[in-house]
């Protein structure tokens, strides 16, 4: 789930049948405050195989990306009815993860179980890099919102590494957790802090500089946490979404012991995405196995 970065409004959902292991997929795009429930599907998109996840080009309001279980990223156009204008298929596995650049807004990045990470231009027929040094799958790729050319990706070997893509190698590893990596994301406000949700249950805040230990770990979530997204508009805030259906808010710098802010429960499967919308502060979008979205603000946002 992701909202539009040019609407306040709008909203995409990748979606697969049967929890993506076999059968189509479907893209929705969604406005929030449409109709009787609140949210109206404009438009929905099928696939054959079933959609992991996606993003909004940074460049034009109508376009996005998909990434897909059988191996393939589309790009579609929400003012076209049917199919998707670009079509790539290089990964050998599927894709779990893609993420435009905030800053040149002109690449986006992927990540896949065949262990590599991609860089991509939406003009060009073919990757434009190929990093393989991942052991593992790798779950989820971020471009740092300061530097132009730097992402981190997190994978199942237990490392995030950091890239320049500048540099045919990664400039860092770090060995993060003791179990599978399945989220990263950067810091808005720190140039120099990501953080990771794992299987092992816990979120970590870290600093590119201080590589040897976490700058703070976030326990509470009862199994394996699938998404981590950090907040466009306060510095310590963090979003987690996790396979013990809740949603949790974390406040970074609150002492420790006194993190978590607040909990979204209403969901009744496993919770896979989460976002903030970037035009109303507190506002957050989730999406679970249950089926549903839900565009809620948690009270632990309102600002106080």
């Amino acid at each position: 789930v992701q909202w539009s970065p040019f609407f306040e409004n709008k909203l995409a959902v990748a979606a697969s049948s049967n929890f993506g292991l076999v059968g189509n997929g479907r893209l929705y795009l969604l406005a929030v405050g449409g109709g009787p429930e609140g949210i109206m599907a404009e438009r929905v998109y099928d696939t054959q195989d079933g959609l992991f996840d996606l993003a909004w080009s940074e460049v034009n309001e109508n376009q996005l990306v998909t990434s897909s279980g059988d191996g393939s990223i589309k790009m579609w156009d929400v003012t076209l009815a049917d199919f998707p204008i670009q079509n790539w298929q290089e990964h050998q596995r599927e894709v779990f993860s893609v993420e435009w650049n905030l800053i040149t807004k002109d690449v986006f990045s992927s990540g896949s179980w065949d262990h590599t990470v991609k860089i991509w231009n939406p003009q060009a027929p073919r990757s434009l890099q190929t990093y393989t040094e991942h052991t593992h799958c790798v779950y989820s790729t971020a471009w740092s919102p300061y530097n132009p050319s730097m992402l981190a990706s997190a994978s199942g070997d237990q490392t995030v590494k950091i890239w320049d893509t500048k540099s045919p190698r990664s400039i860092q590893t770090i060995h993060a957790h003791n179990n599978e990596i399945l989220s990263v994301d950067w810091n808005k406000y720190q140039d120099n802090t990501f953080v990771t949700g794992s299987v092992d249950c816990t979120i970590k805040v870290w600093d590119m500089r201080r590589p040897d230990r976490e700058l703070i770990c976030l326990p509470g979530h009862e199994y394996a946490v699938r998404r981590v997204k950090c907040s466009p508009h306060r510095p310590n805030v963090v979003a987690s979404a996790a396979y013990d259906m809740s949603v949790r808010f974390w406040d970074t710098a609150a002492p420790v012991g006194n993190n978590l802010m607040g909990v979204h429960d209403p969901h009744t499967e496993f919770v896979l995405g989460v976002d903030f919308n970037l035009y109303v502060e507190g506002q957050v979008a989730s999406c679970a196995w249950d089926e549903s979205v839900h565009v809620f603000v948690p009270p632990a946002l309102l600002r106080r």
